[in-house]
């Protein structure tokens, strides 16, 4: 069988290394240029690939294509492919072929990947033969290769969902479906959700769908009548249907599989949206068995990915916060929500066309100064002129650390929390935060 790979990143090497490894005639293109570690992989591997070019004739030859999450269906060489009848399918896809693991499979516009860090932590912690993998940045199918664990827990995008067809998870986690991406989906909501709602795909009474009971476009798309699968909703709003839920510092399930109580007083997480992932991976832990004493002893010593509301320094009683990962609004509604002291806030970028007016009413109560760190910021200005006291803009975030430092006072918080894409002054939204918390550190922590 000649699988053809486009793509030479995480994914598509695993998948090419997988499939080498089940003696498989495989060759890799990629249009772009392959990062040194990745041709390395290959060449070991002995896996002939292209970069900067597309070779038609040899890809368009062989039995199946495994596309990168990147590479939009739209691209002439998958609609070429598909024109010859030739099925395309996701790294995910392919990978679950190999192996009689089962899958935790965490999904959402927002939250997924500390669902995904916070119950592979959960799991690993109470002894369970667990591996992690997808959109956190590593392969499903590199790991397939040697298949050491029982369970993947395995965060995937929209655009990895796109092309699974035969895939099941065991269970599936959908945090939420809010606007994001929607130029790979012709611009439709209802087309996006579809592709979210995948992750619960050809699900037994067997499988689990835990999903976010409060979400107007879950409830809208989810059609729950023709579900194989058992639903588990959490909420935090008192939907009727939740089964799991908070009773103060507790989280509260009330399923089948477990009834009771899972104290996170202990948790570091902050935020309405933390509460959310909790429940989900708090959910997850249950139906696979751990005990509540060990859940709780997990949620005291679990570290968040970098980027997501991590706390990076303490100084003269003001905390400094770095929420880079939050481009859109949704997510920073999250993070003003959740912090209850005086806020200084760092916001700006690249606008992804944000509405802003649903931040307006938290940064009236909460926010005494606006930095504004961009190139362009007139409509950051606009929005919130007539509602935080002090705006200040720059393109420095040396000086927007500087600046926040000398109008902070015992208590506030310093938050970066963009609301907008990086690149105009950043190369992605790690290395903002990257240079943020070096700020910080140089600025505030070593004076």
């Amino acid at each position: 069988m000649k699988i053809a790979i486009l793509g030479a990143g995480e994914s598509g090497v695993g998948a090419a290394l997988l499939a080498k490894a089940k003696g498989l005639e495989v060759f890799v293109s990629d249009k772009g240029e392959i990062k040194e570690q990745y041709k390395a992989k290959l060449a070991t591997a002995a896996i002939p690939f292209e970069e900067g070019n597309h070779t038609l004739e040899t890809i368009l030859n062989s039995d199946e294509i495994i596309k990168s999450p990147g590479i939009s269906d739209k691209a002439a060489i998958v609609q070429e492919a598909t024109k010859k009848q030739i099925p395309v399918i996701s790294e995910i896809e392919f990978a679950g072929r190999y192996t009689d693991a089962k899958f935790i499979c965490i999904t959402g516009t927002n939250g997924k990947t500390t669902t995904t860090l916070l119950t592979y932590h959960l799991l690993k912690n109470a002894g369970i033969n667990v591996g992690l993998a997808g959109n956190i940045g590593e392969s499903l199918a590199e790991k397939v290769i040697d298949n050491k664990h029982d369970y993947y827990v395995v965060e995937l995008s929209s655009f990895q969902l796109d092309n699974m067809y035969q895939f099941k998870a065991h269970i599936a986690v959908l945090t939420n479906i809010t606007p994001d991406h929607l130029d790979r989906y012709e611009y439709s909501m209802e087309k996006y959700a579809a592709s979210k709602l995948r992750v619960a795909r050809n699900m037994t009474g067997a499988d689990f769908f835990l999903f976010n009971a409060d979400d107007k476009n879950i409830r809208k798309t989810f059609d729950s009548a023709n579900f194989g699968g058992t639903t588990i909703p959490f909420s935090l709003d008192g939907a009727a249907d939740a089964k799991v839920y908070f009773e103060g510092k507790s989280i509260k399930v009330t399923a089948r599989f477990y009834e009771g109580t899972v104290d996170t007083s202990r948790s570091g997480l902050i935020g309405k949206h933390n509460q959310y992932n909790t429940m989900a991976a708090v959910a997850v832990a249950k139906l696979m068995g751990v005990e509540d004493k060990q859940i709780e002893q997990a949620l005291e010593t679990f570290e968040n990915a970098e980027h997501r509301l991590q706390l990076v320094g303490i100084a003269k009683e003001v905390s400094y916060i770095n929420d880079s990962k939050a481009t859109n609004v949704e997510a920073v509604w999250y993070a003003l929500e959740g912090i209850k002291q005086p806020i200084i806030w760092i916001a700006g970028g690249v606008d992804k066309g944000n509405d802003y007016s649903t931040l307006v009413e938290l940064a009236r109560e909460k926010v005494k100064v606006l930095v504004c760190l961009g190139k362009d910021n007139e409509k950051l200005k606009e929005a919130f002129g007539r509602v935080v006291p002090i705006i200040a803009e720059t393109t420095s975030i040396e000086y927007a650390v500087r600046l926040s430092r000398s109008l902070a006072t015992p208590g506030d918080v310093v938050l970066l929390s963009p609301a907008c894409a990086s690149f105009d002054l950043f190369d992605n939204y790690e290395h903002r935060g990257q240079r943020f918390k070096e700020a910080v550190e140089k600025i505030v922590l070593k004076k």
